[in-house]
């Protein structure tokens, strides 16, 4: 005999957790990512931007990916890494008014 197995839990809400970490948050880690290497990396300020934006379709990438292969809990914790690198990526230009 088949016993039909019924999960007690909803799966929409999980799903839609990590949908809603996965694609706007990626989207932001990317970005931020972006920026702090467009700032970070030792080259011409150009070729710094050209390269950055470049990763940062990878960086995208493994990031969807990476949220859908974790349990959602331990996927948590790029929302403050993301946050330092805002900071790091367009702090000098928020806090010096625009000037850098």
């Amino acid at each position: 005999m088949n016993k039909l197995v019924f999960s007690t839990t909803a799966v929409w809400p999980r799903t839609l957790g990590r949908l809603l970490l996965a694609v706007p948050g990626g989207y932001l880690f990317a970005y931020s990512v972006t920026a702090a290497l467009a700032r970070l990396l030792p080259l011409e300020r150009v070729d710094a931007l050209i390269s950055a934006t470049l990763l940062s379709f990878a960086v995208y990438t493994l990031f969807v990916l990476w949220v859908f292969a974790r349990p959602l809990r331990r996927a948590l914790w790029a929302l403050p890494v993301t946050l330092v690198l805002l900071l790091i990526g367009f702090g000098p230009h928020w806090f010096a008014g625009g000037e850098v």
